[in-house]
């Protein structure tokens, strides 16, 4: 019986043949972590060590509360730029570079074939250039500073193939949507997913990311997809480091596979509060919002701003709506900058906001108030995910969530 990428990867890294079920001990490739290393650090001295085992593998991104709103968030801060000058942490990045997961591909630390942790549940998102990323937690990392090594159980993997052609305006963020209401919010519940077919052989690079990004959404403990062409030449230039596309076996063992025909899909809405409670875009048209949050991990990058951009372009956004945009970072911003696609959005009546996560945690900027409506182009819409529970999110593409802006309520735009 043949391997699936999973198993091939955690088997690589423990220096052994593995099968799905087992448990493995290994050295992940790339540690990140954001605005919780101050809670990282003071566990990680609180385990008696001082020395970070090996400073090269970790990153460490400004994002969540950038700039902070208070002082609890800027003596975290302090307490993180004090902990990575004294620890020599490979790469750091202040509050104006960007959110962590757009950061670390633009800046090489991403390759194919490598394991990539995250004290973030959306590093599943690293799947998108062929590498296991996955999300740990706070204490799982200050080990992982200490000692340099984890323990995963091998996960079952889950096979999603998507294919037909898709209909004009709709994207990868309709296409997840779509499945993760078909499978549920626990359909692959720490399983490896891997999307395959004719349509995410062809997917942009950004287009992947959001199939991946949004894997941990329907339980998934790493979601990938094997590099195509245009994957490759985004790595060009961005990294010295070796990497090898890892491929599973023509007869691996998957758990489950599922088969996707998109040609007649429609846009796709997360209603709330649950991110699988999803809907055709027309069941819940002409439900008023009060703001737009363009953002997120999800959908910030270029060519989300060049969507937006378009349906924007020389109309007025409907005077009853706020839209926030932010992009995923700084060369998102500047590249949106020189393709004009900043100047269509601001003419429109949005405000423009720094690179970084922003509005999506709630942590301060974009707060809804009690009873009003968003559409986010984010990843989640549980109470309270945006800062208050009395709100109520909407996700969908950053089509929809543009073309809503423009009239006010919830509308297909086709």
């Amino acid at each position: 019986m043949g391997k699936t990428f999973s198993e091939k990867i955690l088997g690589r890294k423990a220096g052994r043949e593995v099968s799905a079920g087992d448990f493995v001990e290994i050295e992940p490739d790339m540690a990140m972590s954001h605005d919780n290393t101050a809670d990282i650090s003071r566990k990680f001295y609180s385990l008696g060590t001082d020395q970070v085992y090996d400073p090269q593998k970790h990153v460490i991104v400004l994002d969540h509360a950038t700039p902070p709103p208070n002082e609890k968030f800027a003596e975290n801060h302090k307490v993180i730029r004090e902990f990575v000058k004294r620890q020599k942490i490979r790469g750091f990045y202040d509050i104006n570079r960007g959110i962590c997961h757009q950061v670390l591909p633009e800046e090489g630390h991403i390759v194919p074939g490598i394991v990539a942790v995250g004290s973030d549940s959306h590093s599943t998102s690293y799947g998108a250039f062929g590498a296991f990323g996955t999300g740990i937690g706070r204490s799982e990392m200050a080990v992982i500073m200490a000692t340099g090594e984890i323990w995963f159980r091998v996960p079952e993997t889950v096979k999603i193939l998507i294919e037909g052609e898709v209909p004009a305006g709709i994207s990868s963020k309709d296409i997840i949507l779509h499945i993760i209401g078909d499978l549920g919010a626990d359909g692959t519940l720490y399983q490896a997913v891997e999307f395959a077919g004719s349509v995410v052989d062809e997917m942009s690079v950004a287009g992947r990311f959001v199939l991946s990004n949004m894997a941990v959404e329907f339980g998934a403990k790493a979601g990938y997809s094997i590099p195509n062409r245009e994957t490759i030449e985004y790595l060009q230039g961005r990294t010295t480091d070796s990497w090898e596309i890892v491929t599973s076996d023509d007869d691996a063992e998957f758990t489950e596979i599922y088969r996707y025909d998109v040609s007649d899909l429609t846009p796709q809405v997360a209603c709330p509060h649950t991110v699988d409670n999803v809907s055709p875009v027309s069941d819940v048209a002409g439900t008023k919002i009060d703001q737009v949050f363009f953002g997120s991990c999800t959908n910030a990058r270029l060519e989300d701003f060049q969507v937006v951009a378009e349906v924007l372009h020389g109309k007025e956004i409907h005077p009853n709506v706020r839209m926030l945009v932010f992009p995923a970072s700084r060369e998102v911003l500047f590249d949106a900058l020189r393709e004009g696609y900043v100047q269509d959005i601001l003419d429109a009546g949005a405000v423009l906001m720094n690179p970084g996560c922003g509005a999506c945690m709630g942590n301060h900027e974009g707060v809804p108030a009690d009873g009003e409506v968003v559409v986010s182009t984010s990843n989640r819409n549980f109470k309270g995910r945006m800062g208050n529970r009395n709100s109520e999110i909407y996700l969908a593409s950053p089509r929809t969530a543009a073309v809503s802006a423009l009239t006010g309520e919830i509308t297909d735009f086709r």
